[in-house]
């Protein structure tokens, strides 16, 4: 194979992260004002350019895999490979099509017009954003890795922290800079370890096999690094906050995209070593489940749509390192059936949720943007205003919840079909089945509850605020990008069988090697034929009920409902938000902080009471921000030390010096003298 795929990427790379260099130039020319729109749509074309590139260029290399790296020579640190893999392509093409329709969308969500002194600095970091992650992926050293992970963490900062005039943006920046970078540098000791271990900064596998002491630090250190970025409990602190303050189409890349970078960085590592002992599959496994149940129980106390969306992702990170889990499972116990389809089943999910959650955010900023607020409780009866947009929250509503015929439920079949396997085969795989799938169908039964209570407070029922009554559907440039995702959920889950040629080419990859040797197709193994003829079937009968009532004639009349006495029943009658779901988390009580019970309504004229039942965040809310506050005063002791005297910061170094000096002295010497006099 020539080097087309590779360099077309590296170009991809090059053109994102100039794409911004129109509009920052144009901030500083006095024309801003009424060029600033043309300027954006050059912006957006260039990204869209360079994604499109780099969508064709991993396509390529995932169905030609012997893409050969560039050697880039670098004598500081010898040379330095980039290159493609099959693994390296299939994570590149989420990035590449979330970050062009999020860009077009960006048009009309986040206009020149409307916002000139942040639309410039978000197009430059959208498309740093954008080049970081694609560089990162591509790297084959720990240096140019480590480049592309600060480029994409600190353009994520400047994103979240766009509208920095609001304490809420500022402190959720806050708090995703110290988490990244904590991440950051648990990395820097990983690459340590794997250069005192490999004796290069290389990322290939090692030729001679390493000790159990370096391997499970290097994995302890892959877990805490790239599991702080994927969001994964109970590292998930930063995401709630960073990903409901950024601008929708951002939050769009930051929980479609940006988490996956975690995932990958962690199969890369962990794939890198030859074999890998049970106990990591058995952590990671155990992780995936924490993450996949208590995200969703959280996100079922959120009433912030965009918070609620944040805590689906972490649940789908769950879902994630669940597939993984069972396929390291597979490889420490050489069952080929079960490394396949884990593996197989996390590496679609990292594709479905990528659309699905993408689309759910740009639809929820779509009703954002039209009712001006983030409030379940304050919209309502948007899908008569907005039907486009209620249409397509309801795809990602029903992907993201494993229905089918959408996309959700074929990667959770797989992920499935890995249980089921365990279960035939043996003890340890029976014990893995018997509390795994049961907390998978969980997970999958409290989403549907979550996008239920979503969906009905959001886009049904009657306007809640004067807002709500006002919204109108959004412009045809936010509608486009939400459209191509809802087919492509569509079409991933009535087409499965279109999907192991690509799956195989990076599982080969991975599963090459001593403990497993060759491993079979996907397709042997999963019936997604039959799947996507049930999944077409399901469409088709959708399709036609929907055609048969559309043709009907028969004129709807309009009544009132039962109104238990009530004759003229208000917004306020409805169920809320936080009122739906009160029962459901009631029953997890032991993890959430239940809201307090409203004063009792006594006598003929009772004081007014109210509910409010958001929960807090068990991590960052219990137990991160209270540590600091105590480490905090402790520390002010100190301040009195701080007087602003030169003598008296001469003082403190002499007795620094001092103190050192003591150190010198033979102390040892000293005690063996006076021992012998």
């Amino acid at each position: 194979m020539t080097l087309g795929a590779p360099s077309l990427v590296l170009a991809a790379i090059a053109l994102a992260a100039a794409s911004g260099l129109p509009s920052l130039a144009l901030r500083r020319r006095r024309s801003a004002p009424r060029r600033g729109p043309w300027v954006q749509r050059l912006s957006t074309s260039l990204l869209v350019l360079a994604c499109a590139a780099g969508c064709v260029g991993a396509l390529a290399s995932i169905l030609e895999p012997a893409s050969p790296s560039i050697v880039l020579p670098w004598k500081a640190v010898g040379d330095s490979l980039v290159g493609l893999d099959p693994l390296s392509a299939f994570f590149l093409l989420p990035v590449f099509f979330v970050g062009a329709l999020s860009s077009i969308y960006a048009l009309g969500y986040w206009p020149q017009a409307k916002h000139p002194r942040t639309s410039a600095r978000l197009q430059v970091f959208f498309g740093l954003l954008v080049a970081g992650m694609a560089l990162l992926l591509v790297a084959r050293q720990a240096l140019a890795f480590l480049i592309g992970w600060e480029a994409m963490a600190l353009s994520a900062f400047f994103l979240i922290s766009a509208e920095d005039a609001r304490e809420e943006n500022r402190r959720a920046g806050l708090v995703y800079m110290v988490a990244t970078h904590v991440g950051t540098l648990a990395l820097f000791g990983l690459f340590a370890l794997w250069r005192a271990s490999t004796g290069s900064f290389a990322l290939r596998a090692p030729a001679l096999p390493l000790g159990l002491g370096a391997m499970n630090g290097i994995f302890l250190l892959a877990l805490l690094g790239f599991g702080l970025k994927a969001g994964m409990m109970p590292l998930h602190f930063w995401l709630p906050g960073a990903h409901a303050a950024a601008p929708s189409h951002v939050s769009a890349m930051l929980s479609g995209v940006v988490l996956k970078m975690g995932i990958y960085g962690l199969l890369r590592m962990l794939f890198l070593l030859p074999s890998s002992p049970a106990a990591w599959g058995w952590i990671i496994l155990a992780l995936g489940a924490a993450s996949g149940l208590l995200g969703v129980v959280f996100a079922l106390a959120q009433h912030d749509i965009k918070r609620l969306l944040a805590y689906h992702s972490v649940e789908n990170i769950g879902i994630i390192l669940m597939g993984l889990g069972l396929a390291l499972l597979g490889r420490s116990s050489g069952r080929k059936e079960l490394f396949v389809l884990g593996l197989a089943g996390c590496l679609l999910h990292v594709w479905n949720h990528s659309l699905f959650k993408s689309l759910l955010f740009l639809g929820a900023g779509s009703a954002v943007r039209a009712t001006g607020t983030r409030a379940m409780d304050r919209m309502g009866g948007l899908a008569k205003a907005m039907p486009w947009t209620s249409a397509f929250f309801l795809v990602g509503a029903a992907a993201i919840c494993g229905l089918p015929p959408l996309n959700g439920f074929v990667s959770e079949l797989l992920i499935y079909l890995g249980m089921f396997n365990g279960l035939a085969t043996g003890a340890a795989g029976a014990a893995m089945a018997a509390v795994a799938a049961p907390i998978l169908a969980m997970i999958g039964a409290l989403a549907l509850a979550c996008f239920v209570k979503a969906s009905g407070a959001a886009f049904l029922g009657v306007p809640r605020s004067p807002e709500a009554a006002r919204a109108k559907e959004s412009p045809a440039v936010m509608l486009v990008p939400m459209a191509a995702l809802a087919v492509t959920c569509a079409l991933i889950g009535i087409a499965p069988w279109l999907l192991p040629p690509l799956l195989d080419s990076v599982i080969a990859g991975l599963g090459s090697g001593p403990s497993l040797g060759s491993v079979p197709s996907l397709g042997s193994l999963a019936p997604l034929a039959y799947v996507g003829a049930a999944s077409t079937a399901i469409f088709a009968l959708a399709a036609l009920l929907a055609l048969t009532l559309a043709r009907s004639g028969r004129r709807a009349r309009t009544v009132m409902t039962w109104d238990c006495g009530y004759a003229a029943p208000t917004a306020r009658m409805q169920y809320t938000a936080s009122s739906f779901a009160r029962g459901i988390v009631g029953m997890f009580a032991w993890v959430l902080r239940a809201p307090k019970e409203p004063k009792r309504l006594e006598g003929a004229f009772p004081e007014p009471a109210s509910l409010h039942g958001e929960a807090d965040d068990a991590v960052l809310d219990r137990v991160l921000l209270p540590a600091f506050r105590g480490l905090g005063r402790l520390s002010r002791w100190s301040h009195r030390f701080q007087q602003g005297l030169a003598q008296q910061y001469v003082l403190y170094i002499l007795i620094a010096l001092a103190l050192l000096s003591l150190t010198l002295i033979p102390y040892d010497r000293i005690l063996a003298l006076l021992a012998v006099n």
